[in-house]
């Protein structure tokens, strides 16, 4: 092994400056025996560096490699399997366990050592040495025991340590050395003779030594002496000190006491401040003066002075009644008999106040009744602001009785609403009376009239309605407008432009009078009743006297029901109020509305118009609030309205039947589409919203050209493209005129089906002038359509010149203008004296005379060239023709 070490030293270790310090021939565990050597190696630079190294021959040749290197820092456990037993095997933990089987247990246990001495010397790391012998570690301090200290490092470190005790020679101890041997030349030629020099030279120092150590011992004696007086002098300073700490003792006792009394004194006072800030707590805030309690108990609820000191003494109460006291302060008898008293006071001020509204309430509800006949001769409703300003004096007691009493709360408010809304309901009907009489005349033949009876606004009698529409000759204009106002219940000697102007004012005063009315009652509510700020607990009509529905329903409400309600917003509560207050305005809204339907139809314009200007502004103030939904619900009956007027118009439309016997000119209900446009362009002028409206234009426009085309379809005296020619001018004249946006597409589909069939008409009716030189041309045209040549035309023999000769012969001068002036007369006859279209048709018929000239001249030149075939006549004297029958007529 000496040998191997050698070798490893030399050929492995050298040249990478490191020493061998440790070796052991070693195999895996449980594996293949493959031998090699783990060395235990320092590095010869500072710092050092230990580490432990793998070594293994080569399978090439005779020398060994480094084959893996751990960092003794790294080691955290040596295992040797069994420190009582002999046993070969042992683990390292690195960085993963590796298990080895030592040669020998002699070799382990050396290399264990030295792995041991290492850690302790350069690491000073807690490596876990695990089934080691104590004996094999303990060798190392033994034996640094049994040696001076200056060489326990050179026996314990081996040949590591005998390497690292040599020093080198300092240059005075070589100069030193040097003169010792220069004094004794012999000294290397006799070195037992230098020995003995120096041991002379040795004993001599010690003697001298000696002598003087014994020349000290006086000196010693004179130590030890003041040392003796140091002591007594120590031990009558600690006799002083004992004595002075008895005394201290006695003194803390005292003082001990005294801060005992003191602490009880301290805790008295604090004791004391705390009782008077808890008597003064109660006195201040449970304590209502005399002054107040008086007014509670008999203040006057009728003067300002008395009211505000009331309401001074119900805020000092309620701020008393809700103090938050204190634990225990409710076993106080002095607090439960403030609390008592105040009990009292609050029930006694809520009875006194709850008497007085009452009372308050129902003289107002009887009082007012007096001021009614002031208003029935004129559209006014009374007003009510000087209730509303006298009980908003007791705002602030409401809404005490609100926080203090909410029974004797809701009992006032349904006996406010009791009261107030059969007010309201004499004065609302009272005022929509006078509204139906000045709407249906207040003369005894308006009345009669319209079957007027009472506030009802029921209608006995009825105007006519059409069911069948005669159309009458163009000479009875007049006839049929009538009978087409007749259909739109708008008989020009009913009702005029002043009348619908007098039932829209009628109509605007109504919903003037009654929006400030209804907006001053939601306010005064609101404020009254403090219902605008936070969720009320219980609605105050959640208990009314009696079940009735009025469109919304105020029923009995069991406890259960209470619960839910709790939770409702105070503007439900609000709307419930009103509705209960204003029950009938909706009703006799709508009782209005149907009278003024009856009256006249169109009526429902007016109406739609100023019911949504309305909702429009209730919306904008508030969309929630009462008189937003109040006319929302009305306005749908109006729009309701509306619809049935169009949808009656569009149906008499529809059972329209027409004369067999005279021509049927323009028809009533296209004059009453004019007519109906021009009055809704003129109400809504101004309107905020004009949707419906635009609908219905849409609506009426498509019946309208859907029941020409019918009408004309069914006419026998007028033929169909006349009918539609001037029905459909007439509409474009109309929606030219007006400029309605929304019918752009039917005024441009409008002016294409009156020059269509203008076009037709025309064409249709020249052919009878010159039938037989038509039915002649037509001939050629369908020959060259079926493939002969334009030149060779003239050799047929339906159609050679001979024949073009005879047929043109038949058409002279004269003849053509009389057949002009017999077409010209019934034109005439065809077409009515309203929409003045003759002379339009007579110029279209010129032109087209024109062009069929021109094609029939262009035709005698293409198919009959060098004939000179021409016409009887010239196109001069076809201009002439035309205009002198014109004049003529």
């Amino acid at each position: 092994m000496t040998a191997i070490k050698h070798a490893l030293q030399r050929d492995i270790f050298t040249p990478n400056d490191e020493r061998l310090l440790g070796i052991v021939n070693v195999c895996k565990a449980g594996k293949k025996k493959k031998n090699c050597f783990l060395c235990a190696t320092v590095t010869t630079e500072r710092p050092v560096q230990v580490k432990v190294v793998k070594v293994k021959k080569s399978d090439k040749g005779d020398f060994y490699k480094r084959q893996q290197t751990w960092e003794l820092r790294d080691l955290t456990e040596v295992d040797a399997k069994d420190a009582s037993k002999e046993n070969p095997e042992f683990d390292l933990h690195f960085e993963k366990v590796y298990r080895w089987l030592a040669s020998s247990t002699a070799e382990k246990n050396s290399f264990i050592s030295c792995i041991w001495k290492l850690n302790q010397r350069y690491l000073r790391k807690k490596v876990e040495f695990v089934n080691v012998s104590s004996q094999l570690l303990e060798e190392l301090p033994k034996a640094e025991e049994s040696v001076p200290s200056g060489e326990s490092q050179s026996v314990a470190g081996g040949d590591e340590d005998a390497l690292d005790d040599y020093q080198e020679l300092s240059t005075r101890e070589e100069q030193d050395i040097e003169g010792m041997m220069e004094m004794c030349e012999y000294a290397i030629s006799n070195a037992e003779a230098f020995a003995e020099q120096l041991s002379k030279e040795l004993q001599v120092l010690d003697g001298a030594n000696i002598q003087s150590i014994m020349a000290s011992e006086k000196q010693v004696n004179i130590l030890m002496q003041l040392l003796d007086e140091s002591l007594a002098e120590v031990d009558t300073i600690e006799g002083k000190l004992s004595s002075y700490e008895e005394m201290l003792q006695s003194v803390k006792e005292q003082m001990d006491q005294i801060s005992q009394s003191n602490r009880l004194i301290q805790i008295s006072n604090t004791n004391n401040g705390k009782l008077l800030d808890e008597i003064q707590f109660l006195v201040n805030y449970m304590d209502l003066s005399k002054g107040h309690i008086r007014a509670l108990q008999d203040g006057d609820l009728t003067s300002p002075k008395g009211i505000e000191a009331c309401i001074n003494a119900s805020e000092a109460l309620l701020q008393c009644m809700n103090v938050a006291l204190r634990p225990g302060h409710e076993k106080l008898m002095a607090v439960k008999q403030q609390q008592l008293l105040f009990a009292e006071l609050r029930d006694t001020f809520a009875r006194r106040l709850t008497n007085h509204l009452n009372n308050v309430f129902v003289h107002q509800g009887h009082d007012q009744s007096s001021t009614l006949s002031q208003h029935t001769a004129e559209l006014t409703l009374p007003k009510h602001s000087p209730l509303h300003r006298d009980l908003l004096r007791y705002a602030k007691l409401m809404e005490w009785l609100k926080n203090t009493h909410r029974e004797k709360y809701e009992g006032l408010s349904r006996t406010y609403v009791d009261y107030m809304s059969r007010l309201y309901e004499r004065e609302i009907k009272d005022f929509f009376e006078v509204a139906k009489i000045k709407m249906a005349g207040t003369t005894k033949e308006a009345k009669g009239k319209f079957g007027l009876h009472g506030s009802s606004g029921k209608l006995t009698g009825s105007t006519s309605s059409l069911n069948k529409l005669t159309v009458q000759g163009s000479n009875s204009r007049r006839s049929q407008s009538s009978s087409l106002l007749d259909m739109g219940n708008m008989s020009a000697s009913d009702l005029d432009v002043a009348d619908r102007t007098k039932f829209d004012k009628i109509f605007e005063q109504v919903l003037s009078e009654l929006e400030p009315l209804c907006l001053a009652e939601q306010d005064f509510i609101s404020k009254f009743f403090k219902l605008q700020q936070h969720p009320t607990v219980t609605p105050p009509l959640a208990q009314p006297e009696s079940e009735e529905a009025d469109g919304v329903m105020l029923s009995r409400v069991a406890p259960q029901a209470e619960h839910r309600h709790s939770f409702s917003s105070e503007k439900d509560t609000v709307r419930l109020m009103m509705n209960k207050i204003f029950q009938s305005i909706e009703t006799e809204l709508n009782s209005l509305i149907a009278l003024g339907d009856k009256i006249d139809s169109f009526n429902s314009l007016y109406m739609l118009v100023k019911m949504s200007h309305h909702v429009w502004t209730a919306e904008n103030v508030d969309p929630a609030s009462y008189l937003s939904t109040t006319l929302g619900n009305v306005l749908v009956t109006v729009k309701r309205n509306f619809d049935k007027c169009i949808s009656g118009q569009i149906r008499q439309m529809e059972e329209v039947k027409i004369s067999k016997k005279s021509k049927v000119g323009i028809l009533l209900f296209v004059t009453g589409f004019e007519e109906f446009a021009e009055l809704a362009e003129t109400i809504f002028r101004n309107a905020e919203r004009r949707g419906d409206l635009d609908k219905a234009y849409v609506k009426l426009i498509r019946a309208v050209f859907m029941n020409v085309e019918k009408v004309a379809s069914e006419s026998q005296k007028t033929p169909r493209d006349v009918v539609m020619m001037e029905n459909f001018h007439h509409i474009f004249s109309t929606l030219s005129r007006l400029k309605i946006s929304c019918l752009d597409a039917e005024r441009r589909e409008a002016k294409h089906k009156y020059t269509d069939h203008l076009q037709s008409y025309v064409i249709n009716s020249l052919g009878q002038p010159l039938e037989k030189l038509n039915h002649f041309f037509e001939g050629v045209e369908a020959r060259v359509a079926q493939g002969v040549r334009e030149e060779e035309v003239s050799y047929q023999l339906a159609f050679n010149k001979q024949e073009l000769r005879k047929v043109i012969k038949e058409y002279p001068g004269k003849e053509v203008k009389k057949g002009l002036d017999n077409l010209y007369k019934k034109v005439d006859k065809h077409l009515c004296e309203e929409e003045s279209l003759l002379q339009v048709v007579w110029h279209s018929m010129q032109d087209e005379f024109i062009r069929q000239y021109k094609h029939f001249e262009d035709l005698i030149g293409r198919c009959y060239p060098g004939s000179g075939i021409t016409m009887e006549f010239t196109i001069k004297d076809m201009l002439e023709y035309f205009s002198s029958i014109a004049q003529s007529h």
